[in-house]
């Protein structure tokens, strides 16, 4: 990884010194707009909607449209004059629950690494944190603009998580929020019921990226010129359910089926869902590498009895020649 960022966490009177590591990467698989015809990479022109000119970085700036046409354009200079702090620093305002902070307001995440000396105190602001269960809150100054974040431990590493401010997070406005539906108790208990049966540990490397996985195949048979076999059955929509309580049922039915369990209704087994689905199929590749190495000691093992008896039978025969009763003249 490279260190996108050095500065300080302000911790008080210490002073951390750090560098910064995007924590994340997206793995999304990027094209290129080309010329259909040739494969030829599409470019585009900077140009002034005005006097129709090609405009070089030199010459742009930054506009803001204020309506019916006109724009206010700001300078460099205007630029200068705004209350962002240039200093590299991480500033510590207080500590919070970490409960407390609503994860819409997460942003982007980056590794913090002490850099030089700065290694004890990296450990002793690790530790407390941990320690009180708490996370920081702290304003820091990335990309020319002041931010609002969290400091965490994640896996004995300072994590900064950026966040929005309160007024980026917009309020939902929906009609039925005003509408006054009731829910049957029978139809909670089931919902809860069904809850229980799809509950387990998180473990997020069971999931995978089905689409991606699907789309390098094609890029890869593309580039070796053959084929890729689409599977003939597509998996449809579900319909509508039109009733709740039987739909409940048959989704708790068909969860504990995926899990082996024996339905609520004493009927057959259910299909399984995409978690058991996915956990299953790991499951399963674990005891084929483990029964792998037992079935190749099982077969050195009936090889090896095959080569004893070998060697037993010249010797039994011998042994019986010997013992035979000679054959008077």
């Amino acid at each position: 990884m490279r260190a996108i960022w050095k500065g300080a966490v302000s911790f008080g009177l210490v002073s951390i010194g750090v560098k910064l590591y995007s924590a994340t990467e997206e793995k999304d698989i990027r094209f290129h707009q080309v010329h259909r015809e040739d494969g030829g990479r599409i470019r585009y022109k900077r140009t002034c909607s005005v006097c129709g000119e090609e405009v070089t970085y030199d010459d742009i700036a930054k506009g803001y449209d204020i309506g019916g046409g006109e724009m206010v354009i700001l300078t460099d200079e205007d630029f200068a004059d705004l209350p962002l702090t240039s200093s590299r620093a991480i500033d510590v305002l207080e500590f919070v629950p970490a409960e407390q902070v609503d994860p819409i307001l997460y942003n982007k995440a980056y590794f913090l690494e002490p850099e030089g000396t700065a290694t004890k105190p990296y450990v002793l602001l690790r530790d407390a944190l941990i320690d009180s269960e708490r996370v920081a809150i702290v304003k820091v100054a990335l990309r020319q603009r002041e931010q609002l974040a969290t400091l965490r431990v994640r896996e004995g590493v300072l994590l900064l998580n950026t966040m929005l401010w309160p007024d980026e997070i917009r309020t939902p406005d929906f009609g039925f929020l005003d509408e006054d539906l009731k829910v049957r108790p029978p139809e909670l208990a089931m919902a809860s019921s069904l809850i229980d049966s799809m509950t387990g540990e998180f473990e997020p490397d069971v999931f995978t990226d089905d689409y991606r996985a699907a789309l390098q195949e094609v890029i890869d048979a593309k580039v070796e010129g053959r084929e890729v076999v689409q599977p003939e059955e597509v998996e449809e929509a579900p319909a509508a359910a039109v009733d709740l309580m039987a739909a409940l049922k048959a989704s708790v039915d068909r969860a504990r089926a995926a899990r082996g369990e024996q339905p609520a209704g004493g009927g057959g087994g259910g299909e399984p869902t995409p978690i058991s689905s996915a956990r299953s199929a790991q499951k399963a590749a674990e005891k084929k590498t483990a029964k792998a190495p037992a079935k190749k000691t099982a077969a050195k093992k009936t090889t090896e009895k095959k080569t004893a008896a070998k060697k037993t039978e010249p010797a039994k025969k011998t042994a019986a020649r010997k013992t035979a009763p000679r054959k008077s003249a």
